[in-house]
């Protein structure tokens, strides 16, 4: 028999369309792998079976007359806990938050899934106010990979990318301050996009402000390209939102990389330890690109690591969102970055802003001669769940192991993870792949490229019960 929890939402819809199965099949499906995998990998905050089912019904009527409201319609979709869904609390993975409040309206890029008819299964998981690069909070416990529970799926949308990856629905939307979708897809085994900063509206306003973007998080590149096409168009509430993108994501996915101007930088010019599994996979991918017509070589971004000026804006931000709330509830991790912010001068701040303008423009100036660049997404695969660093690591915070991410968030250039293989232990390795701004399409095309030619694959979870 079929198994939907499988397929890409593209599949979904072509069956959809020729009448082999419907959305209430599908639904159904996503839901049973959802409360399934629940016990044993916590990739979710609640489920919303009743009214997911009943979304279902409308869209497999609305299929039966041949009459789909929208590109997305009947198509199971999840959404981290840090975007608003109306009718349901958005906790943000803290005790702080008043689940009894008024929630009564949808991020813009909830509204645009609602309105391209998406079936809503559920919330996912993340640190406290996604605040990390893993994912455990005070509210739901620690979240766990697929490939191995005793792992962390990374963070923060940890919880979505465990979920797409075990089949709990094939999209899901993510957030990504700092590598937030990136990491997790990387060690969950799936695709991650970060957009250009803007491309997707986001309200209300991160408190990291200009570094949070929303993206897809997919079965693959083709999926997020679909995704990007529905969240990616203009929404008033968002003051800093980019007007309508030039054309279609989906249509520009097959113009492949023939001729394209890569640069591959396997460390950072040396600024970065790489485990040799993920070094080794990287490299194949880099050469399937090559062997498909890409310009290949080997060099480095001209820039030190900007860590010092990211945390100065992240751990401020954090300050920003935690200084009215109850210390004592919060996340051990958090409170200490958000002390540590709540000391830095304005001062300090346009000192960081400044050294990202500097590195905006560096990045501006290597991508007129490059089209794209390509690095490890995480110089490791995923350690021990629950802690925010792996054992013995020589570093306190998570930045410490995400070297490759979080650089890109300053520069708000479109940056996505595409699983290219595994290490000896089976855990997934990620390829990164970078453009200039509003190059979004030149990301998705070189990812679909590689899983066009099977360079590109998302390993199979090896948790499909509790206790499995």
């Amino acid at each position: 028999m079929t198994d939907l929890t499988t397929m890409t939402a593209g599949r979904l819809l072509d069956g959809y369309r020729e009448g082999e199965f419907g959305p209430v099949e599908a639904a159904r499906a996503a839901l049973e792998r959802a409360e399934r995998i629940q016990p044993e990998v916590n990739a979710f905050v609640r489920l919303f079976p009743e009214e997911a089912l009943a979304q279902a019904r409308a869209a497999e009527e609305r299929w039966r007359r041949g009459e789909p409201c929208g590109p997305l319609d009947g198509v199971p979709v999840t959404v981290k806990d840090i975007l608003l869904l109306e009718g349901h609390p958005t906790l943000r993975g803290s005790t702080t938050v008043d689940p009894g409040g008024r929630w009564d309206e949808d991020a813009p890029s909830v509204a645009r899934l609602r309105e391209a008819g998406a079936v809503f299964l559920g919330k996912t998981t993340t640190p406290e106010y996604g605040w990390k690069g893993v994912t455990d909070s005070p509210l739901t416990g620690v979240t766990r990979n697929p490939h191995d529970p005793a792992r962390t799926p990374g963070g923060s949308s940890g919880g979505s990318a465990a979920a797409v990856a075990l089949g709990a629905g094939p999209l899901s939307l993510g957030t990504d301050g700092g590598g937030s979708v990136r990491i997790p897809a990387a060690f969950c085994g799936i695709f991650g996009l970060k957009p250009t900063y803007g491309r997707v509206p986001l309200y209300p306003a991160s408190a990291f402000g200009t570094l949070a973007h929303v993206g897809p998080m997919t079965r693959d590149a083709a999926d997020a390209a679909l995704l990007l096409d529905v969240i990616g168009v203009p929404d008033s509430r968002d003051w800093s939102a980019l007007g309508p993108a030039g054309g279609s994501f989906t249509a520009a996915l097959g113009g492949g990389v023939r001729g394209l101007r890569v640069a591959y930088s396997p460390s950072l010019g040396g600024q970065v330890a790489v485990r040799p599994a993920v070094a080794a996979a990287v490299r194949r991918a880099v050469e399937r690109l090559a062997g498909l017509g890409a310009y290949v070589e080997e060099t480095d971004p001209d820039f030190t690591d900007p860590v010092h000026a990211f945390h100065t804006l992240w751990f401020a931000g954090a300050a920003q969102v935690t200084r009215r709330l109850p210390q004592e509830s919060l996340d051990p991790g958090l409170r200490e970055i958000s002390a540590e912010g709540a000391r830095f001068t304005a001062l300090d701040y346009l000192a960081a802003v400044d050294v990202r303008m500097e590195l905006g423009r560096r990045m501006g100036l290597f991508h007129d001669t490059y089209d794209l660049l390509l690095t490890p997404t995480v110089p490791i695969t995923a350690f021990e769940a629950g802690a925010e660093v792996p054992k013995g690591s020589a570093h306190r915070r998570w930045t410490g192991w995400t070297p490759f991410t979080y650089p890109f968030n300053l520069t708000q250039q479109p940056a996505a993870t595409v699983p290219v293989g595994t290490d000896g232990d089976g855990l997934p390795v990620g390829l990164q792949i970078v453009a200039a701004r509003h190059r979004d399409d030149l990301v998705l095309r070189a990812a679909h490229a590689l899983y066009e030619a099977g360079a590109a694959f998302s390993p199979a979870g090896r948790v499909t019960s509790c206790g499995s």
